[in-house]
């Protein structure tokens, strides 16, 4: 299928109103691979280029030779979600991965894009409100998000739900703010079986992995943490599209480094699931080698996760901490039916 140069799709507002989605693809040339923008919102072209990324993630081909630049005419009410659904089908019409008839009309959003399913839609065509609101020109021509239309994105080509070739898992690390905040965060990696368009280049690993919702340096940081421990695996690269959420939007550190690193292993069918969590914290100089060094605040992240441990979880914290873990951890951690793991590399844990 020949891909258009540029491919709009509209939604319908609250106010009945229609808002216009433009993609536009042209040749990279090193620039990123997805760019958004919104009229004077730079929050809103941030959502949407997370929408854009985690939907893309089911895509079982991968090729990032051109950049596409998504654009609203105009910025929605900032609890207006249904423009969602029509910014990931201009991307997709944009590079060929769907036709429309026309210019298609279309409401929905996701909570769970990476998984290519459809949370559901706001608008009430045949009701004939929104949210109590008269919803004027929509219509039954409007393609709809969630049970009562589409349902996941496989049906756009006829396919299967795609969740079901996404395997997902999550880790827990302690957050160290010094403080009665100290808290556990979670990170989930998402992968997806990945073929190579045709006439692509050589893939780079890095390219594959999408860290929505995080700054640059900290995106960076995670696609070379997660290249460099796949390097370890000594497994073909360039096999899995990947997507890495983060429980919370900002913090310091790096100790959620073994915890991202042992969800994408869990992900990948390389390590064991634990019963319940696994909670681990520790980074590397050398993940390409599979070693786990050492982070700081033992005292204070041994007493959270004391405080936080449950039945089933399991605990790996790194090898360096093995002479400074408060007397006794390893057996309430047992009492409480968990486990504790001090490692110095990766592999089955």
């Amino acid at each position: 299928m020949s891909a258009p140069t540029i491919a709009t799709c509209r939604s319908v507002l609250r106010d009945g109103s229609l808002l216009t989605v433009t993609a536009t693809r042209r040749e990279r040339a090193g620039r990123a691979d997805v760019k958004c923008s919104a009229p004077g919102d730079a929050r809103l072209a941030e959502r949407m280029l997370e929408v854009v990324r985690l939907a893309r993630h089911t895509e079982p081909r991968f090729d990032s030779r051109d950049q596409v630049v998504i654009s609203l005419d105009r910025s929605p009410a900032p609890d207006e979600r249904d423009w969602e659904l029509a910014v990931v089908l201009a991307d997709r019409m944009v590079r060929g991965l769907w036709r429309a008839r026309g210019e298609p009309v279309a409401n929905g959003f996701s909570d769970a894009w990476q998984l290519g399913r459809l949370s559901g839609h706001l608008i009430g065509h045949l009701s004939g409100h929104i949210d109590g609101h008269p919803s004027g020109s929509a219509g039954a021509d409007v393609l709809l998000g969630g049970a009562d239309g589409l349902a996941h994105l496989g049906q756009l080509s006829g396919h299967g739900d795609p969740c079901a070739g996404v395997s997902s898992a999550r880790a827990w690390f302690p957050l160290h703010s010094g403080g009665a905040h100290d808290s556990l965060c979670w990170v989930e990696v998402s992968v997806h079986p990945l073929t190579l368009e045709a006439g692509a280049a050589a893939l780079d690993e890095e390219a594959t992995i999408a860290v929505p919702g995080q700054d640059a340096a900290r995106q960076l940081a995670v696609r070379q943490v997660l290249g460099g421990a796949r390097h370890f695996d000594a497994r073909a690269p360039g096999r899995w599209r990947t997507t890495v959420r983060f429980g919370a939007p900002h913090f310091q550190g790096r100790s959620y480094e073994l915890a991202l690193v042992m969800a994408d292993r869990m992900a990948r069918g390389r390590d064991f699931l634990p019963r319940a969590r696994l909670i681990a914290t520790g980074c590397s100089d050398a993940w390409h080698a599979g070693r786990v060094d050492t982070v700081e605040a033992v005292g204070p992240k041994c007493a959270l996760l004391l405080r936080e441990a449950e039945p089933g979880d399991r605990v790996l914290v790194p090898r360096a901490w093995q002479g400074a873990l408060p007397a006794g951890m390893a057996k309430e951690l047992r009492a409480r039916g968990a486990s504790l793991a001090c490692v110095e590399r990766i592999g089955l844990i």
